[in-house]
């Protein structure tokens, strides 16, 4: 079995480097991910097995100024689809489905929007609905709503916490991946301990090993949407985990609600709901309508 390519990079055109890994069958039909916040390209190595019995070619990058992709400051969600459309120009691929987990959620949304004639279908899992609506950021984490706020108003103090759980991750991964399940609820703690606390520590370092990209990226999350869901065209598929302490529960059945066509799934699981479900993610995402 080939092991994953986990550090490729392209050259896009701006001159900006995006680094992204590929996982499951090199020459499947092409799904493209869209890693959660605190997290990079790495996110999805537990779906490698079930991407290569599906046939499908995962390729995910690390958003700009996270893990190996060079900053873009001042970045939006629709600057993030150009950037894909870049990316699959680059490697020759027409058309392809998306998934985005917690915070790349919306930017699975918005390839959808942005990219209807080559996205044919999107898989948002355990995604906010937009932080600039009334009363929605109120309702994150409190660590979440923390981070945002300092990556806002004073990133000299936030970065230093990010370099500090990056050091953590690199050089005590097992008790930094105990540290982060016990921050977990009951079933987010049981998927981190089963695929292995130094694999989960393994992803954080290279998530936070650019600690500005790392605020960037709250900075951003916090920006419009520059459409509303209303707006997808694209089949949707909103998986949402009925034991998830991380995001509202409301949040999922209110995405598909408002997401025209869209289709709810609940499925028992916490906010990694997706590592208990990657075959049927993988299958409904290869579906053409």
């Amino acid at each position: 079995m080939r092991a994953p390519a986990e550090s490729l990079t392209a050259r896009l055109r701006d001159g900006r480097a995006v680094c992204y890994a590929q996982y499951g069958a090199p020459d499947g039909e092409v799904v493209v991910n869209a890693h959660g916040g605190l997290a990079c390209r790495l996110d999805v190595a537990a779906a490698d097995a079930a991407a290569r019995t599906a046939g499908v070619r995962l390729i995910s990058p690390d958003r700009p100024g996270i893990g190996g992709s060079d900053p873009r400051p001042g970045r939006t969600l629709l600057d993030w689809a150009d950037d894909v459309a870049d990316l699959m120009d680059q490697l020759a691929v027409g058309r392809f489905a998306a998934m985005g987990w917690s915070m790349g959620g919306q930017y699975a949304a918005a390839l959808a929007w942005a990219l209807p004639e080559r996205v044919r279908r999107v898989a948002i899992i355990a995604g906010a609905l937009p932080l600039t609506e009334p009363g929605v950021f109120a309702r994150l984490p409190a660590f979440d709503r923390i981070y945002t706020r300092l990556s806002q108003r004073a990133p000299r103090l936030v970065t230093p916490c990010f370099a500090a759980m990056a050091l953590t991750a690199r050089r005590a991964p097992a008790l930094y991946g105990r540290l982060a399940a016990g921050q977990l609820g009951t079933a987010d703690a049981a998927v981190v301990r089963d695929e292995g606390y130094d694999e989960f520590a393994r992803m954080s370092a290279e998530a936070l090993r650019r600690p500005d990209g790392v605020a960037e990226d709250y900075r951003t999350w916090l920006r419009p949407w520059g459409f509303a869901p209303e707006q997808i065209t694209v089949p949707t598929d909103v998986w949402g985990g009925q034991q998830d302490e991380l995001v509202d529960r409301a949040w999922p059945p209110e995405l598909a609600r408002r997401i025209p066509g869209a289709t709810l799934y609940e499925r028992p699981g916490g906010h990694f709901l997706a590592h208990l479900y990657y075959p049927d993610i993988l299958a409904r995402l290869l579906e053409d309508g």
